[in-house]
C-alpha cells in the first residue's frame, strides 16, 4: 500500500534518512525515534512537501508521475500547524473541500465531535493552540484519503478530544485508510499500532 524504493533524503551533504526497499500494507503505524531522527522529514516527504531521491508510491500511485492524484489521496496534519491569522476555519474547510473533494468525508462529523463548530466562523488569529490543533485534525480527514499522516496528533488536546481522535482513527482504519503517526504520548487505540523504529538513519518494522 505504501512503498519506498531507494528513498534517500539529505540536507546538503548530511543524510537524514535512507530506506532501500520497504512496503507497508494498509494499517496504523506508529513512527518512533529520538528527536531529530527524521520522523517529521519522512512524513513531509510522504506528503509531497519536501524533495527527495528515490520513489514513493501509495496505492500504486507514484508521487512524481501522478502528483495531483497522489496528493488527493494523502493528507497531512503538522505537529504545530500555522495558518494565516486573517482566515477563518470556514475558509480552510472550503479550500480543503475544493482541493481534496468531499468523498466519504467533508469533515462535518469531526467538526461537531471536536467542538470546532463553536468557533469555525472566527479568525484564526483568535484561536488558542488547542483550537488550531483540532482544526488541523479535522482538515486531515477531509476527502477520501488512502493515507493520513499525523505528526504528534495528541499535543495540546484535552482528554475528551484525545478519545475522539482515537475513535476516529480506528473508524477510518476499519474503512480502509492507512495511518502513519508520530507521538510522544501513548496511543490508546482499540488495536495496537504497528511500530516503525527510526534508527541509524533508516526505518525498521
Amino acid at each position: 500500500m505504501i512503498c519506498f524504493q531507494q528513498f534517500k533524503k539529505s540536507y546538503g551533504a548530511a543524510p537524514v534518512i535512507e530506506i532501500a526497499d520497504l512496503t507497508l500494507p494498509t494499517g496504523i503505524y506508529w513512527l518512533k525515534g529520538e528527536n531529530g531522527s527524521g520522523k517529521t522529514t519522512v512524513l513531509k516527504c510522504l506528503a509531497g512537501l519536501l524533495p527527495f531521491n528515490g520513489s514513493i508510491m501509495v496505492a500504486d500511485t507514484h508521487l512524481r508521475h501522478k502528483r495531483m492524484k497522489y496528493l488527493r489521496m494523502v493528507n497531512y496534519a503538522e505537529a504545530e500547524p500555522l495558518y494565516p491569522p486573517y482566515l477563518t476555519g470556514n475558509d480552510l474547510f472550503y479550500l480543503y473541500r475544493q482541493t481534496k473533494g468531499t468523498g466519504k468525508a467533508d469533515g462535518a462529523d469531526i467538526i461537531e465531535a471536536l467542538g470546532v463548530d463553536q468557533y469555525r466562523h472566527q479568525k484564526l488569529g483568535t484561536y488558542s493552540s488547542g483550537m488550531v490543533k483540532k482544526l488541523s485534525l479535522v482538515l486531515a480527514f477531509i476527502g477520501s484519503p488512502k493515507l493520513i499522516l499525523l505528526d504528534e496528533p495528541l499535543i495540546t488536546l484535552d482528554v475528551a478530544a484525545t478519545k475522539v481522535i482515537h475513535r476516529i482513527i480506528d473508524q477510518y482504519h476499519q474503512q480502509g485508510t492507512a495511518f502513519i503517526l508520530t507521538s510522544h504520548q501513548p496511543l490508546e487505540l482499540p488495536r495496537p499500532p504497528n511500530v516503525l523504529e527510526v534508527h541509524h538513519n533508516t526505518i525498521n518494522l
